[in-house]
């Protein structure tokens, strides 16, 4: 089966992640998409995260009615910070029927060659690529393994939602209807 990894913080999952998860699988040859939660970016400040298993019931709540975008919480068990290459690595070893390609913004193709084993990654795996204005793609835009991949994007983000929410602002539309019911609800990110 061929799976397609969309890695984030989803800090929180926002109608932005699902569009481009969703226009990925809708559009190429992906089977699935898996959603893999990030507990720890080595580029992110981790204090400015929601916990791990608040930020994967957002995650589940907003794909709960999309059979083939799935959560998943694969890098809760791996060494953190977490690392692309390792979680690849662990993937390829655990699932050897599945062929795995990453999805990422044109922002992390520039900058994989920074990435810990970043040249392993593009050697290996396909690389499907959502282009963000104002960002180039680098020089690994024409490499073999990428796939440039027209996603309509939207300009939200996670840090956006974080902020309305604790500034008293409602983020309907913003986030999936199942996950603004839930924050409605909760603490989480009001500050």
């Amino acid at each position: 089966m061929k799976i397609g990894l969309f890695f984030g913080s989803f800090n929180p999952v926002h109608t932005g992640h699902l569009i481009i998860a969703n226009y990925v699988l809708q559009y190429t040859d992906l089977q699935k998409v898996w959603l893999v939660l990030t507990p720890q970016n080595p580029f992110k400040k981790k204090e400015s995260l929601a916990r791990d298993y608040e930020r994967l019931h957002l995650l589940n709540l907003a794909t709960d009615d999309s059979p083939n975008l799935i959560p998943s919480s694969i890098e809760f068990g791996l060494k953190r910070p977490s690392y692309t290459i390792d979680t690849l690595t662990f993937l390829t070893e655990k699932y050897p029927d599945h062929n795995f390609s990453v999805i990422m913004g044109g922002d992390n193709l520039y900058s994989l060659p920074k990435w810990k084993n970043g040249d392993i990654i593009i050697k290996n795996y396909p690389i499907y690529v959502y282009k963000r204005p104002t960002y180039e793609l680098g020089e690994l835009e024409n490499h073999e393994n990428v796939r440039i991949v027209d996603a309509p994007l939207l300009s939200i983000s996670a840090t956006m939602v974080r902020k309305m929410i604790s500034e008293g602002k409602s983020v309907q539309y913003i986030v999936p209807d199942a996950v603004f019911r839930y924050l409605e609800g909760s603490n989480i990110y009001k500050i």
